[in-house]
Parts: C-alpha cells; structure tokens; sequence
C-alpha cells in the first residue's frame, strides 16, 4: 500500500515513480504517467459488499459488535482511510501502520471519534475531527461478526 494513507498530519503529496500518496481526505494521487508531472485524483472502489444504514448498526441483537481504539499518530498519520457517508466505514488499513497496530480493520464502520458520534457525518468530517484533534485518537468502531 506505500505510504500511510488518509488521515495524516500533512496535506503534502509525494510521488516517486509509480508511488501513491493519499491526502487527508483518503484520496490518491499519482502520476499519469512518468513523463507527466501534474498528479492525478482517484479514488478506490469501496470495499464494502453492500450498503449499511446507521439503523441497521444500531439494532439491537445484530450482527455487530463494538470495538473501541487508541490510535497514537506518528510522524506520517495514523495508517488508516476512512470513507463513506452517514455512516462511515475504514476503506484501507496500513499494514504496519499504529491503526493496525491498535486491531483496526478494514469494513468497520465508524461510531465516535474521541468521544463523538459521527455515525450521522459524512467521511470528510470524520476526517477533519481526525486532524484536527489530538495525536492520540479513540475510536470506536462497529464490526460484522463472522457467521
């Protein structure tokens, strides 16, 4: 995956060769090509199988269960990309990253970041509150139990 993605503490993009590196809101920019040096916006298909709504999270006996982490940013971010809209999900997880780090995985939704129920906000939101607030981020997350 390269670089940490999505939630990082600086808007910088770099770009060696064929290298991605994501901005805060999670998207990617690359090069076209490597004769061409303006980047390119993209972004990934989601990784989700179907649709969630924040009622279905929140039913009571579903097949959801909450977690809840502390991710401790580093000097890149905090490795993870979220995405989505009312509610959002985790779109990517850097492998070695602190949110893999702190059992962060991809398809959780997101319910609260420090405190704050965002199950309502889109992912630009939830991103901003993310670098906007402290290095140490609590996160709490609903996950799909397995069948």
């Amino acid at each position: 995956m390269g670089p940490r993605t999505a939630v990082a503490h600086s808007k910088e993009v770099k770009s060696a060769g064929g290298r991605l590196r994501s901005c805060s809101d999670g998207s990617r920019y690359s090069r076209r090509d490597n004769s061409s040096s303006s980047p390119m916006l993209s972004n990934p298909k989601s990784v989700l199988k179907r649709p969630v709504s924040t009622e279905e999270l929140q039913r009571p006996g579903g097949p959801y269960i909450r977690k809840t982490f502390t991710i401790v940013g580093d000097a890149v971010g905090w490795g993870f990309v979220v995405r989505g809209n009312r509610p959002c999900h985790i779109q990517a997880v850097e492998p070695c990253g602190p949110a893999a780090a702190a059992g962060m995985k991809v398809c959780q939704f997101v319910v609260s970041v420090n405190g704050l129920n965002v199950l309502n906000l889109d992912y630009r939101t939830v991103s901003h509150l993310i670098l906007t607030g402290p290095r140490t981020v609590v996160m709490e997350v609903m996950e799909e139990t397995e069948h």
